[in-house]
């Protein structure tokens, strides 16, 4: 289901009525622009690979995952292999377009004595292989803005602080920092952009933190790029902060235009409420309109769930390239030798070159000595890889199943199965295992450290001599808990077993307040190792895994409404408004 609808004509005159978040789930740092007709959008992916993704869409709507810019390990070698911190990795990218090339410049943080700036670039932003290797700066801080100044031709980099130097865009040399503008008073002034407008050039920077008082401020010069600047008599022009609004953490906002001249915005917010206790898919992308007029402050539409704004332009999905839309279901099979792995899916860190491959018999994964929830080890190429692959969860209500082909080796030992993936801090994940050494099977369901085991149905297996195919389930029918589930492929609706609950809070925050919740697979062996003692021992077989479907089931602009549901690209069915929030609770097994 979309999360932004137009319920008026996007052709007419009139305003349009549509919900945030535009790209709901974990879509972070938005900066986005437009170019002939098609809008294009970036977002923040810290340690996960393929990283940096691009959406685009031409009616704000419907948005299709057409690109990685970071999808290959050479673009950025060993970079992957040595990021250890959860929340490190690639932060918040700038997407700008000029003369035919697209640029996303970036900062690449958490790897000892190599943190840096990196700049990509394309003529093709539809196809992962045109974005070019990264050129590397020197990058004393991070959410890297990039500007051309007409006035002198020569490109700019801001940064956190808030600075900007002269940048060489060919080698990554860098001119000396100059000072700009601290904002107002808050916190981490940062997640700068600047505009030139009416002969003034316009600064917009994120600060107060990106947590609850997180807030978008501005200031212009009418001098130079350098300053001095003003700051705005409105600030701060965009925040929800002191207020009872279920979008809270609003800010980080880049500001673009249609065709028609209209100005729009982007920003972060989570969707928590003013308690910012429960919000498993992090930090999500809203839109707003800007009212800019020649001489004036832009006005920023304050953000909500339910919005009023410029006519959108007509809803399509021609666009070009493949991808899916990020509303739309997955519906994935992995029975075809050598298929593509779907683009919205992602690894934490760069895997090992050998970890997944597609067969006619499914999605083949290789079990890695890696736990979900243990910190990784080792200094050597992937031995902090995971054997982990899973989507952004984009949907306040959703079932998300996979079918494993898979018979643990070992008591205790090797284990496969689905996860609600935060960080290796925290996670929760139902997994196959034997209980003991004669070979008998079991469930271990772990939620985030509290863990249960429990024997799987033995008829499950009478009379096979070849091992049944076991479904797994997550699913959210209230937005504040998770239920796993396990059942036969052959029989689901009558061997369906409920395995454990969990909190959505467990997912919240913490060691993952920067990220979302990813929905996946692993295999692991649970730290066993090998004689180089890297990946797990020759005795470890590889897990299959077939029918990954995702389908969301509800989204929330409230605490206690759901968008109503509309016909709308694949997979959209009819469905019914709904209200009501279940209660947090804390972790319940069976």
């Amino acid at each position: 289901m979309a999360a932004l609808t137009a319920l008026a004509g996007a052709a007419s005159a009139a305003n349009s009525t549509y919900y945030n978040p535009i790209l709901p789930g974990w879509h972070s740092d938005p900066s986005c622009v437009q170019v002939e007709g098609i809008f294009y959008c970036v977002t923040s992916t810290f340690i996960s690979f393929p990283g940096l993704p691009i959406y685009a869409s031409r009616d704000l709507v419907n948005w299709k995952h057409v690109s990685h810019v970071w999808n290959r390990e050479s673009q950025l070698p060993g970079y992957s292999w040595a990021t250890e911190g959860q929340q490190h990795g690639m932060y918040a990218a700038t997407i700008r377009h000029r003369d035919g090339v697209f640029y996303v410049i970036c900062e690449y943080l958490g790897v000892a004595g190599k943190d840096a700036g990196v700049l990509f670039r394309t003529t093709d932003p539809f196809n992962d292989t045109a974005w070019s290797d990264a050129v590397t700066f020197v990058a004393p801080k991070i959410d890297p803005d990039l500007f051309w100044d007409e006035e002198t031709g020569k490109a700019y980099v801001a940064t956190q602080g808030v600075q900007v130097q002269e940048m060489n865009l060919e080698t990554g040399e860098m001119g000396p920092a100059v000072p700009l503008w601290n904002g107002t008073g808050g916190v981490w002034p940062e997640g700068p952009h600047i505009y030139r407008r009416d002969d003034a050039y316009y600064l917009m920077i994120a600060e107060g933190g990106t947590a609850e008082d997180h807030a978008v401020t501005i200031a212009r010069s009418t001098k130079s790029v350098t300053g001095p600047y003003e700051a705005s008599p409105n600030n701060p022009i965009l925040t929800n902060r002191g207020t009872d609004e279920y979008f809270q953490t609003v800010g980080h906002a880049d500001l673009f235009q249609d065709l028609d001249g209209n100005w729009w915005g982007v920003a972060l917010a989570t969707r928590s409420g003013p308690e910012y206790k429960i919000y498993p898919m992090g930090r999500e992308t809203v839109l707003f309109p800007v009212t800019w007029n020649e001489g004036d402050w832009p006005v920023l539409q304050p953000v909500r769930g339910e919005m009023s704004g410029w006519p959108l332009p007509p809803q399509t999905r021609d666009v070009p390239g493949d991808g899916p839309f990020n509303s739309d279901p997955d519906e994935y099979d992995f029975t075809t030798e050598g298929e593509s792995i779907p683009r919205n899916l992602v690894y934490w860190r760069v895997p090992r070159p050998s970890t997944f491959a597609t067969s006619n018999i499914g999605l083949r994964v290789e079990p890695g000595r890696n736990r979900l929830d243990g910190w990784p080890g080792g200094d050597q190429p992937f031995e902090k890889s995971m054997s982990f692959i899973g989507r952004r969860q984009t949907d306040s209500l959703f079932t998300f199943s996979v079918d494993l082909n898979y018979r643990p080796n070992k008591y205790m030992q090797t284990e496969a199965g689905v996860t609600a993936f935060l960080t290796q801090a925290a996670n929760l994940h139902l997994g196959l295992i034997g209980l003991d050494e004669s070979g008998r099977l079991g469930f271990r369901f772990n939620a985030s450290g509290d863990v249960t085991e429990t024997a799987a149905p033995e008829e499950w297996f009478a009379g096979e001599e070849d091992m049944p195919i076991i479904r797994f389930e997550i699913r959210m029918t209230e937005p504040t808990e998770y239920t796993f589930a396990a059942m036969l492929a052959s029989d689901p609706e009558g061997t369906r077993v409920e395995l454990g609950t969990a909190s959505a809070e467990l997912l919240s925050g913490g060691s993952g307040s920067f990220v979302g919740t990813l929905l996946g697979v692993y295999v692991t062996c649970n730290g066993a190792v090998d004689e180089r003692g890297v990946g797990c021992p020759e005795a470890s077989d590889y897990a299959y895994f077939t029918r990954w479907r995702y389908t969301g089931e509800g989204q929330y602009y409230t605490e206690t409404d759901l968008v109503p549901r509309e016909e709308q690209g694949k997979g959209k069915g009819k469905g019914k408004e709904g209200k009501g929030k279940g209660k947090g609770k804390g972790v319940k097994r069976i």
